[in-house]
């Protein structure tokens, strides 16, 4: 005996895939801001502007600690993120300028 065809899906498969996408767009942009943070801050450390080192330290790191909270990176993955990018800071703006 064959069986009819389903006429539509889940309802809660449609919105699950609804979620998903509202998710994946917001985690994009939280991270897109992540990065943004970590390059000025990289490309602060290696032009030696100390000025400006300690705010983006800190705006890098609440961009950071903000992803995790919202659940788009593990908190583990953002406490390793900051340890590497402070070490990297430190190793950039402690490193002899280079010679022209």
């Amino acid at each position: 005996m064959a069986q009819a065809k389903k006429s539509k899906r889940h309802a809660s498969a449609m919105k699950a895939y609804r979620q998903s996408v509202t998710r994946n767009l917001r985690n994009r942009e939280i991270k897109k801001d992540l990065k943004l943070a970590a390059r000025a801050l990289t490309d602060a450390a290696q032009a030696k502007d100390t000025g400006k080192l300690a705010e983006l330290v800190a705006t890098a790191s609440a961009a950071i600690d903000k992803a995790a909270h919202k659940g788009a990176i593990h908190w583990k993955a953002a406490a390793r993120k900051k340890s590497r990018l402070a070490q990297r800071v430190a190793a950039l703006s402690s490193a002899a300028p280079a010679k022209s």
